[in-house]
């Protein structure tokens, strides 16, 4: 591309309009790996603005790895800078599935609730509405307030927590702004805010959340936003405690228009305290909800709640696309949360899946490997090797998570992430899947071909 192309396709000429078409330009082809870049002071007379505001374009760009300086060669675009998904990668597997895929977050399936009776019931009840209905069915929103743990200014409902999320960074955050992540994250965190142009600022979690010293120093980059799961973190399982919220109540004081972004992905299966940093700071904090392990991920309903001007701004952006989340799906979630049989199965689904991870940890612990207590259905486990690691077991027929992925900086200590939502129950074949993660992590020994063979069992209906 030359430059007098370059110049056409940038409408905006401030520096946060340069850096979004040379982003653009890149993500579609135009601009490829390797392509030489004008000179700050060429591109800034050709725009007829100041080489101050390309250099701040330029900045943005290569902070997010987009383009790379090579000293007096000059600027380019850098290897591999179009989006490439880090959830693709944390749990694609090239040669078909595995026998025992440990590598998704997905829940148990005998543990989800039987939606025949709520579907049945709905489906005689279930009126035709309009395009301009209330976007929260009514009396859902009255159960969902009623459990939120804060007063919360405004609700709404979406497609899964991801649309959540995806939905309020696309409303508070502008390219090239920096956002606070927590470190290891989600990856789809990374994804969408890698998408919309923003730098990354991590902040290392340890198994009482984010570390106030590290979102403290954070916060001296000035971030628009921080994000982090509140409960059963994924990938380390970690969850808030009372003194961590006001320890992080303490910093984030210092910094009073940072919007706050929780994750509460695990909502009703997992175990720990629910705590949010909106009980401090409920004009700035949304909080999203997630049903998808609980009742069913095929429900696509999450619960988001937040300060009016996002929410409703959320909503305004849904009418030129999907509209709303089917009141029908709302009424079916809505009488399955208000139905004793299946609170009481979502309870067993709950106590059942904290049982397992800690007996699984133990069968860890056991052969070597030690992963510390936590929540939900992930865990972060140490390797001496992550690529290996993962190919070890993938020959034994288990997939497992790289653990590069979920990373928001260069780490020293490599990992990979398991979860519990397809292990087998009956000690045998755990203390065999056991084994052969501690040989692959280089922490253990064990026969490789037993543990194969208990994958290969775990994947059959027996095993449940």
């Amino acid at each position: 591309m030359d430059l007098t192309d370059l110049v056409t396709a940038i409408e905006d000429r401030s520096a946060t309009g340069i850096a979004g078409a040379l982003h653009r330009l890149i993500n579609t082809g135009e601009l490829v790996d390797g392509d030489r870049l004008p000179t700050v002071r060429e591109l800034a007379g050709t725009l007829g603005t100041s080489p101050a505001t390309v250099a701040e374009a330029w900045r943005a760009l290569s902070a997010t790895g987009a383009i790379v300086a090579r000293g007096r060669a000059g600027t380019f675009v850098a290897a591999q800078a179009r989006w490439t998904s880090r959830y693709h990668r944390m749990s694609f597997f090239a040669d078909g599935h595995p026998h025992l895929d440990l590598s998704t977050g997905v829940p148990d399936p005998a543990l989800l609730p039987d939606l025949g009776p709520a579907l049945t019931r709905v489906a005689h009840r279930a009126e035709t509405s309009n395009y301009i209905d209330a976007p929260v069915l009514a009396g859902f929103g009255d159960v969902l307030r009623e459990a939120w743990p804060y007063g919360v200014p405004a609700l709404s409902v979406v497609d899964g927590a991801l649309d959540a999320i995806d939905r309020v960074l696309r409303q508070v955050v502008r390219w090239g702004d920096r956002v606070a992540v927590e470190h290891p994250a989600f990856p789809p965190f990374l994804d969408m805010l890698e998408g919309l142009g923003a730098v990354v600022v991590p902040v290392d979690v340890d198994m009482d959340g984010p570390r106030p010293g590290a979102l403290s120093a954070a916060l001296e980059q000035q971030p628009v936003a921080f994000v982090f799961q509140p409960r059963a973190q994924n990938p380390t399982g970690a969850s808030l405690t009372p003194a961590r919220v006001k320890a992080l109540a303490r910093v984030l004081r210092s910094a009073p228009d940072l919007m706050i972004i929780e994750d509460n992905h695990s909502w009703l299966i997992a175990e720990s305290e629910e705590l949010s940093l909106g009980s401090v700071f409920p004009e700035r904090t949304v909080h999203v909800r997630s049903f998808s392990k609980s009742h069913g991920p095929d429900l696509r309903v999450a619960a988001l709640g937040g300060p009016a001007q996002v929410i409703e701004a959320v909503q305004a952006a849904r009418q030129l696309g999907p509209g709303w989340t089917s009141r029908l799906l709302q009424g079916v979630l809505l009488d399955m949360l208000t139905d004793a049989a299946v609170v009481a199965a979502v309870n067993k689904a709950r106590d059942t899946y904290a049982a397992r991870r800690e007996a699984f940890r133990l069968a860890l612990s056991a052969e070597g490997v030690r992963v510390p207590p936590g929540d939900g259905l992930a865990m972060w486990i140490p390797v001496t090797d992550e690529r290996s690691a993962v190919m070890t077991l993938a020959a034994a027929g288990i997939g497992v998570s790289p653990g590069l992925p979920f990373c928001a900086r260069p780490v020293s200590v490599s990992h990979v992430r398991v979860t519990i939502g397809n292990l087998p129950d009956e000690q045998g074949p755990m203390r065999a899947v056991a084994r052969m993660i501690a040989v692959a992590a280089g922490q253990g020994g064990g026969d490789g071909a037993r543990a194969g063979q208990a994958a290969q069992a775990a994947h059959t209906p027996h095993a449940r």
